[in-house]
């Protein structure tokens, strides 16, 4: 099979198996690269059109009680600037979001144990009373699934949590001995069943990722079928075992982004703010290679310098209404639109 068959495929029947998707992954020429990208925009149209939705991203918290081997807010980075929004402060971060057009929510943080049930559901629960016309989404780590349906019950639509690796040895590179892969996959079905669109994900590049590694991921994510995909480029912290791992690339991120939209018509994925800090382009050329979400910030300007997963993060010095402006922008000039909706998954 070549590489056009695949791709037609692909955009025919929404599957491939193991052996063809590495050798699409791995063998693409110029022409090919266009063809792929064009049949991912082409069935992003057929079910989302033009539209691209923005989600208001709310980095409410620094602290982490992980130790993940890759992340600049691991538990033993000395350097990182800790910082905790109150509950206060969030609903109003959530409060000026939905004044600026956002009516997607996305509450951030490390798995910092001071945010207790309580707390969160309050938190979400006060946005939920404001904003009925918002969706809420969480990115707030493994929980229990009693945590995870009183947040739900509180007015929760969304949970995002990057799965990271199916492949457990490749996990286990990447987490400390105390967090496991079964867990973070029990997690992920747990808030399936409880009835959030979910979302999971990778990080194209991470150390030690090989190309089966990344078609394993690539089954899993077909299999498990969530409402939303995260993926972005591997990025090293300086503070983190990962400082001198070469980072991920925009073509290998572009290429999973397409091939992910062949797999899954239907999916909600971002062109990240990671892929725009390798590439003053990249969340531009995510969109034109089948993403239809962006993510532009909504925390305090004098917080976002110290929510710092990876080095280089761009947009940490741009006020909200800034952030949304220019992302307006960039988008229109690749011939799409943000539109002010909850942009919810349409499958």
């Amino acid at each position: 099979m070549t590489n056009a068959q695949r791709i037609l495929e692909l955009k025919m029947n929404h599957a491939l198996g193991a052996d063809d998707l590495k050798a699409l992954y791995t063998t693409l020429n110029a022409e090919e690269e266009q063809m792929l990208f064009d049949a991912a925009c082409e069935a992003r149209r057929a079910v989302y059109g033009t539209d691209v939705y923005l989600r208001g991203l709310i980095e409410f918290s620094s602290w982490c009680k992980n130790n993940c081997t890759y992340c600049g807010i691991r538990r033993g980075n000395r350097n990182c600037g800790r910082y905790r929004l109150d509950p206060d402060e969030i609903v109003e971060c959530a409060d000026k979001g939905h004044a600026l057009g956002f009516r997607t929510i996305v509450l951030q943080s490390g798995e910092d144990p001071w945010y207790t049930d309580d707390i969160i559901c309050d938190i979400v629960s006060r946005i939920r009373r404001a904003h009925p016309d918002t969706a809420i989404t969480l990115s707030i780590g493994e929980k229990s699934r009693e945590s995870y349906q009183r947040y739900f019950d509180a007015g929760a639509n969304r949970y995002l949590l990057r799965h990271e690796t199916i492949n457990p040895e490749h996990y286990r590179m990447l987490h400390p001995e105390e967090m496991s892969r079964d867990n973070r996959i029990r997690c992920l079905y747990d808030l399936r069943e409880i009835g959030y669109q979910v979302g999971c994900g990778i990080m194209v590049g991470s150390p030690y990722q090989t190309v089966d590694y990344i078609v394993e991921d690539l089954l899993f994510m077909k299999e498990f079928h969530p409402q939303m995909i995260g993926i972005g480029p591997f990025i090293p912290h300086k503070d983190t075992p990962f400082r001198d791992m070469e980072r991920g690339t925009v073509e290998d991120t572009l290429h999973l982004l397409s091939i992910i939209r062949l797999l899954q018509p239907d999916v909600l994925l971002p062109a990240t703010t990671a892929l725009g800090t390798i590439d003053p382009r990249g969340r531009e050329k995510g969109i034109l290679a089948g993403a239809n979400v962006v993510m532009p910030n909504l925390s305090p300007t004098g917080v976002r310098t110290k929510y710092m997963l990876y080095d280089g993060k761009i947009c940490t010095g741009d006020e909200a209404a800034e952030c949304r402006r220019c992302m307006e922008r960039r988008v229109e000039q690749v011939g799409y639109h943000v539109v002010v909706s909850r942009g919810d998954w349409k499958g």
